[in-house]
């Protein structure tokens, strides 16, 4: 940039001490075998068991990307319990847990419960103890058919199989008149005033039935 009016001339001097401050990755190839080797002397040492934990279909957030799904951080305390697995069981068993996630539709529960009871299903559970095996433990001849699973557990399938799409048709006279932001407003004061409407209608049959109750006296 060539000097304005009576000013100083530029005279920047960008190549001194460049050292500390230009990266080299000359050592990207070996920290990617580095990488490989200890993921595969971490799966020698929790053999059979499988590389990964599974983990829940959970919808994005924000409005953009709701209708887009992915595998969550755990699973729900209540999506454990629909599915009949103890919360201090689910850890031990291969199943990461979420205690602070909550569900929000009876879609994703049931989804989530599914996914639990498949992955139950397909479990071979190990004895702590060989000589005396559990309710749930698989047998001997179970346990020789075990193999160590690397990856994803029930990995997620991309695609519409989450949303349900509709043919395209001419909308009712009933749909037509309906309004969405009406029957939402309306459905939260009723929520909200659910309370106050029944204790004034149990006043007013009270106070109803007190002249009767004079009349029989």
């Amino acid at each position: 940039m060539p000097a304005k009016r009576m000013g100083m001339i530029p005279n920047a001097h960008f190549r001194k001490d460049w050292q500390r401050f230009v990266k080299t990755w000359f050592d990207q190839p070996m920290r990617k075998k580095r990488r490989h080797l200890v993921r595969v002397a971490k799966a020698a040492k929790v053999a059979p068991r499988p590389t990964h934990r599974l983990r829940p279909v959970v919808h994005c957030p924000t409005i953009k990307y709701n209708s887009k799904v992915r595998l969550g951080r755990g699973f729900s305390l209540e999506e454990l319990k629909a599915a009949g697995i103890a919360r201090r069981e689910a850890p031990t068993i291969g199943i990461s847990v979420d205690h602070r996630r909550t569900n929000k539709s009876v879609e994703s529960l049931q989804r989530n419960v599914r996914r639990l009871k498949e992955y139950r299903s397909r479990l071979i559970l190990f004895p702590l103890v060989n000589k005396k095996p559990r309710k749930g433990d698989a047998s001997a001849e179970e346990q020789k058919l075990a193999h160590q699973l690397v990856g994803t557990i029930l990995p997620l399938k991309r695609g519409k199989q989450f949303l349900k799409s509709e043919k395209s048709r001419v909308p009712t006279e009933e749909e037509r008149k309906a309004n969405a932001y009406h029957s939402i407003r309306q459905a939260r004061a009723n929520a909200a005033l659910i309370g106050k409407r029944a204790k004034k209608a149990k006043e007013a049959a009270e106070s109803l039935d007190a002249p009767k109750k004079a009349a029989k006296e």
